[in-house]
């Protein structure tokens, strides 16, 4: 297959070219936006048609959270109209698209863990964009995969991980929300569960992926330090009004992901097995 990466700059981007040397039965075209303006639709078709592209991953998106509030026109050009580029290219080729969403997409009422067919209900720009960007590229591309992920990290580029690990050897004492609970996910992992996909078969329909487990952004940081060292920083629990930030987010995201699971025969790694490698590789 001819496969169009795009975002390959970011977090899932870079792991996903990781993986491609493993898999190299196909052509893989790593695009950011130097190499494609996915805003830019005559560009998009035009790059789709003449490369031959049989599937897209798109790992691009407005992913400022805050940021996004002020920037809602550019946020939505990114997050919405860009995926319905995309998947409108694709499917002319008869061709299928992985379009990568977010946990946002609910308003964490919840108490028990989110299954794909619990109704959305986002209460973010970041999240209303991104579920438009869902239903883009669903009416688009009959062959659309949907993948919603939370709290993602990596070796790549600026996250959570790798901020706590920089303020805790900077810093000595750092507040983190506790009442904020959900689960992280490696890069590397949602990498892997994409190339088990478009090799045995992209299934359409919408599918929840994160590490196993459940934590809050506190125990998660006080995971980070334990696992990386760093024992002269003390971490106090914050409640979230503690720190007020222009994007409401979800108090509860943990998402269910026994629908991944069944249809791709997949195991998932418990979140500090996870982090703990990905602080490794970190070290490394």
């Amino acid at each position: 297959m001819k496969i169009l990466v795009t975002g390959c700059n970011g977090q899932l981007g870079n792991e996903m070219q990781l993986l491609e040397a493993k898999h190299p039965q196909h052509t893989y075209f790593n695009t950011d936006v130097a190499e494609l303006d996915i805003t830019n639709q005559a560009a998009v078709e035009a790059f789709v048609s003449d490369n031959e592209i049989d599937g897209i991953v798109n790992c691009a998106a407005y992913t400022a959270v805050d940021k996004a509030e002020e920037n809602q026109e550019l946020c939505t050009i990114l997050n919405t109209v860009a995926p319905g580029y995309l998947a409108a290219a694709v499917e002319k080729r008869g061709g299928w698209m992985i379009q990568i969403s977010t946990d946002y997409v609910f308003d964490g009422t919840n108490h028990t863990p989110y299954v794909e067919t619990d109704p959305v209900c986002p209460n973010s720009t970041y999240g209303r964009t991104k579920l438009a960007g869902e239903e883009a590229a669903q009416k688009a591309c009959a062959k659309t995969m949907i993948i919603r992920t939370a709290w993602l990290y990596s070796t790549f580029g600026n996250n959570f991980v790798k901020t706590m690990i920089r303020l805790g050897q900077e810093r000595p004492e750092l507040g983190v929300i506790f009442d904020q609970i959900g689960t992280p996910t490696y890069a590397r992992d949602l990498a892997a569960v994409i190339f088990t996909a478009f090799e045995k078969g992209v299934n359409p329909g919408v599918y929840h992926f994160s590490n196993e487990g459940v934590i809050s952004w506190y125990d998660f940081t006080k995971a980070i330090h334990r696992i990386a060292g760093i024992k002269t920083c003390k971490v106090r629990p914050l409640h979230t009004e503690e720190y007020p930030t222009p994007a409401n987010r979800p108090h509860y995201s943990v998402l269910d992901k026994t629908k991944i699971k069944q249809t791709y025969g997949i195991d998932i790694p418990y979140w500090e097995e996870s982090l703990t490698e990905c602080i490794k590789k970190l070290k490394d």
